[in-house]
């Protein structure tokens, strides 16, 4: 029974599709063999492994595979892309550019250098070209430059039928048509059509009838920072891309949405490291020490703040050396309690719309949350430190508990007022324009620092010293 058991919690082993496909591309001569072997195999598998393979090989691959199939590969591709398409004939690789989707071709063609970027385009048909210069021509923080110009159109006050045959004629050259998107005679944006709600849709009925015209649009120019909020609640595979002028110009897909988010959780995720953007492993040393010494410089004059403070504890501590040993647990904890409730700020201050009201019980909130959290670990230490003291040290249990007590007491303040710190420095940093992510990170970690040094000593200085007489 216990075998059994066993058997059905083990995990299947997925095949490797790396080791399969590198073996078919080696031992197969190439040609319409080689294709029917690949057709059953996801572009991203094959992407994947032509690093594994020869400058040879992946010619024999080339030449198997027609252009759209490669373009597919290539949209896969993530590094190294231009040592590929140097590897093709510059009238392939422009045939095979020209077949991606706009978006894909756009982002492609920045990764090579301008020379040859420009010597492509120039090889294109003028269409792909202009849609390629569209997408290319709006700033990269924006919603255009994440647009595909991959949509399905069809004229307000069509029939059916003739909305039909829109489709089937736009469809050839458009993959992108679960949603079709309903223009006036100008271009200008009227709404959108469910492709089963036209499939479903009888001669006789109106276009408008299954017309969505409170449909959800973004314009080219918005930031993508300022939207993509709203793009994540509509959960709709895309929506249009419009001009100032309310012309439908280009659609953004949910995988463009979840490409932009995870972009977004990097940068906001180096930004609460002090770094003006993400770092990656190409990224030149002199940029890198560029990013982060400023940051750096700001906080080691902070951190000096920090000290001096301490030294104005200089007398408690020698009348008490004992404390010293407890400053790093009440730093870190407190720093715990900020990072955490500034991790929550930064998530809800995402959301434009959030009140006062709602800012200043997000504040109280976390201050409640650190107040009660720091309670029952002031309640630990009071025990834990107690019993440290009076076992390790060989203090007097009233010395012991009485330096446990303003431990417990610290800890339990330093959590509440670090806590405030974390959420009401983001907050503010927001209201004057400045993004809370990049100014909170390491600036919440020093404050709070000095916040938790200032409670500790001079609870220890109040209560130890001037009430309690207690010297070592």
């Amino acid at each position: 029974m216990m075998a059994e058991e066993k058997r059905k919690n083990v995990m299947p082993q997925k095949p490797d599709y790396g080791m399969e496909l590198a073996r078919i591309i080696r031992k197969c001569r190439g040609g319409e063999a080689l294709r029917e072997k690949l057709e059953n195999y996801h572009e991203n598998d094959i992407a994947s492994v032509l690093e594994e393979l020869s400058e040879e090989e992946r010619q024999k691959l080339y030449s198997a595979l027609d252009d759209e199939r490669i373009s597919e590969i290539f949209a896969y591709i993530e590094d190294d892309i231009d040592k590929y398409i140097n590897e093709l004939d510059p009238e392939r690789a422009a045939d095979i550019i020209e077949t991606m989707d706009s978006a894909d071709a756009a982002d492609l063609l920045e990764e090579l250098e301008e020379e040859k970027s420009d010597e492509l385009k120039d090889l294109m048909e003028e269409e792909a070209r202009q849609d390629i210069d569209l997408i290319q021509s709006y700033d990269e923080d924006t919603i255009g430059s994440r647009m595909t110009t991959n949509f399905v159109s069809i004229k307000k006050g069509y029939t059916i039928r003739q909305a039909m045959k829109a489709l089937v004629e736009q469809a050839a050259d458009n993959d992108n048509i679960s949603t079709l998107y309903v223009t006036d005679d100008d271009g200008r944006f009227c709404g959108a059509i469910d492709l089963k709600d036209l499939i479903v849709a009888r001669d006789y009925m109106e276009l408008d009838s299954i017309t969505a015209s409170s449909y959800p649009y973004v314009y080219a120019d918005e930031k993508t920072t300022d939207c993509i909020e709203n793009l994540k609640d509509y959960s709709e595979d895309s929506i249009p891309v419009l001009d100032n002028e309310n012309r439908i110009i280009g659609a953004i897909t949910s995988q463009n949405i979840v490409e932009a988010v995870d972009e977004e959780m990097g940068e906001d995720y180096a930004k609460l490291a002090g770094l003006t953007a993400e770092e990656d492993l190409d990224e030149p040393f002199r940029e890198s020490i560029k990013k982060r010494l400023p940051w750096l410089v700001l906080l080691l004059f902070l951190g000096l703040v920090v000290s001096t403070v301490v030294g104005m504890f200089e007398t408690v501590v020698s009348q008490i050396t004992l404390v010293v040993c407890f400053q790093s647990l009440i730093l870190d904890m407190a720093g715990n309690a900020g990072t955490q409730s500034l991790a929550v700020t930064i998530r809800v201050l995402m959301d434009e719309n959030i009140s006062r009201k709602q800012e200043r019980s997000l504040v109280l909130k976390e201050m409640k949350v650190g107040l009660c959290n720091g309670l029952i670990l002031g309640l630990l230490s009071f025990f834990m430190a107690g019993f440290y003291i009076m076992i390790a040290k060989a203090k007097t249990p009233f010395f012991s508990f009485a330096v446990s007590g303003c431990i417990g007491v610290s800890l339990a303040a330093a959590m509440v007022i670090s806590s405030a710190v974390g959420t009401y420095v983001p907050i503010f940093f927001k209201k004057i324009h400045v993004d809370p992510a990049v100014a909170s990170g390491p600036l919440i970690t020093t404050v709070n620092d000095l916040a938790a040094v200032a409670a500790y000593y001079g609870i220890v200085w109040i209560l130890l010293i001037n009430i309690l007489s207690l010297v070592e």
